[in-house]
Formats: C-alpha cells, structure tokens, sequence
C-alpha cells in the first residue's frame, strides 16, 4: 500500500505542489520546488547559476580541460597571440594563458569558499547574539561592527595582510575579518524582528535556554537572508582578492591566480594586450555570474526586497 506522505499516480510536480501536505518532509520539498519554479522563471539568475556551476565544473575538472601544464615555461613561445595552440595566447614567459586561467579557477573558488564558511558564521553567531540579548552585548558587539564598517574592506584587507605577511591563506584570513560585520548587522536586524515572537515565548516556556534558543530556533530563520548577501558579496570578494593579488600581497607566483596575472600583463598591456584582459575578462564574468545568481535568490529567498531598486 502506498504511504499518504509518498507521491501517487498523480506524478511528482502533482505531490509538491499538494495544498495540504501529509508530512513535514513533503512540505519542505514542496517549498524548495515553488522556488525553484519562481527562480527558473527569471532567466538573468538562471544565466548566473550557469556561470557559476561552469566555474564549479571547470575547477573540478581542470586537469582534463586544461592542455598545458600552468606553470611549464616556453620562452621560445613567450608573447604569442591566440592560435590553435595557444587559445588565450600566452604571457612573457610562455606559459600557456588559457591553462592558467582554468587552474586559476580553482583559486577563485578556494578562496570564495573559505572566505564564506569562516566570514558567514562569524557574522551570524554575533548578529543573532547581539540581537537576541539586547543591552551591554548589543551595544559592545554593534560598537565593535561598527568599526570594521569604518574602513573600506580593500584598505583593511590590506593592512592586515600586510600585517600578517604575503600568501593565499593570510589573504584568505584578512578578507574574511573584513567581511563578517554586513552579516552581523542582517542577523541582528532579523533577530530584533523575531526575538518576541509567540513561537520564541512558546519554546521559553518550555524551558529552553538562550544558547538554545538563538542556536536551534533564531538562527535557522536568518539562514535565507544570510545566503542572499553572502552570494551577493561573492563578487567583491573576488574582486578584493584580485587586488591583493595584483599588488603582490595575495597568492605568489607561480600560482596561477587572476588578479596577479593581470599585474604580470600590466608590463606589455599597450602591445600585448591580452596577457592582463584575458584574466580581467574571467573576473568580470565570474562576478557577474554571482551577482546575478544572487539577485535571483534575493528574490526567491526574500521577496520583500526582490522588487527594489
């Protein structure tokens, strides 16, 4: 006998969008489909989505589509324009451009990635604090916010590389120090807004502790809007990067990394133009690719916000 919480003859778009769901579970996938229907209908964010899955894929799968070795220098070859061979032409030391931009992929998504899993929680775990307890903490924890959004993310990435000395990984930890404090600012203006809710006094009455509360129940209602700036921020990190990159303070060569081959190119930019455009074409479309990806989750995630601007 089929179960009630199962998909019947009637198909699976039929059971998704069921008005009255038998099961928790079939209203959240439920939920998840509606959504994806509202977003496969705005096909800007559908053109961002597949930008960022090519990255996504060309990263993963470098070694197979990359021809040349990133790093292997032919200086008989140095400075030559597209051709067969060499599709994005190569740089001043006859390394293979478009082989480099493939593998530089995976160090714009290393470096996007680390930057949200460590930037994103940080930001959420201070918002919801300061939010939920009010008093002394908002104010300390706010005060503090306040001052990292003192400085331009650039100006304070770059002392604290500088600080803390050239290389990915320091690169990695100071754009991520600077970009904790937007978050926190959303996830205490959702906490502010939810924090006396019914369901919040419900859960208080039962006995559950602050931690608990803000852990198990506060949280999770933040996570949507949390999303939607952390894909929208995903651009200016890459673009923060590049330019820590470009200056020498982010990945060292011979790493193949975007902003840093544009500096390499800067040198020849007037006869050899395509050794810095090429990789600055990469970023813009990559971060176009983010941000129209998150314009499409701002509206699906947070219609309230999906019609401005």
């Amino acid at each position: 006998m089929t179960s009630q919480s199962e998909p019947l003859a009637g198909g699976w778009r039929a059971w998704l969008l069921s008005g009255s769901p038998a099961s928790r579970r079939q209203a959240r996938l439920g939920r998840l489909y509606i959504a994806w229907l509202g977003f496969r209908g705005n096909h800007l964010a559908m053109l961002g989505l597949g930008i960022v899955l090519t990255l996504i894929l060309v990263a993963i799968f470098a070694p197979l589509i990359a021809p040349y070795n990133p790093n292997a220098q032919v200086l008989a070859d140095r400075l030559q324009f597209f051709s067969a061979q060499h599709w994005f032409g190569t740089d001043d030391l006859g390394r293979d451009i478009f082989s480099r931009i493939v593998y530089g992929s995976r160090l714009t998504l290393y470096i996007v990635i680390l930057v949200a899993i460590i930037a994103a929680p940080i930001g959420l775990l201070v918002g919801t604090s300061a939010g939920y307890f009010g008093g002394w903490v908002d104010s300390v924890l706010m005060r503090v916010t306040d001052i990292f959004l003192a400085f331009p993310k650039l100006v304070l990435a770059l002392a604290l590389v500088a600080a803390l000395g050239p290389g990915i990984e320091n690169a990695i930890i100071a754009i991520a120090i600077t970009s904790w404090p937007p978050y926190a600012r959303i996830a205490r203006a959702e906490t502010i807004t939810i924090r006396n809710s019914d369901f919040i006094a419900a859960v208080r009455l039962q006995g559950a502790g602050r931690m608990r509360i803000i852990w198990s129940h506060i949280m999770p209602l933040c996570t949507s809007s949390l999303i939607v700036r952390v894909t929208l921020d995903m651009a200016g990190i890459i673009l923060i990067a590049a330019g820590l990159g470009f200056l020498g303070l982010g990945a060292q060569p011979p790493l193949p990394e975007w902003g840093a081959m544009i500096s390499a190119g800067r040198r020849v930019l007037l006869d050899q133009w395509w050794v810095a455009t090429v990789p600055g074409i990469a970023i813009f479309v990559v971060s176009l690719g983010f941000n129209l990806l998150g314009d499409g989750l701002r509206d699906v995630l947070d219609p309230k916000s999906g019609g401005q601007g």
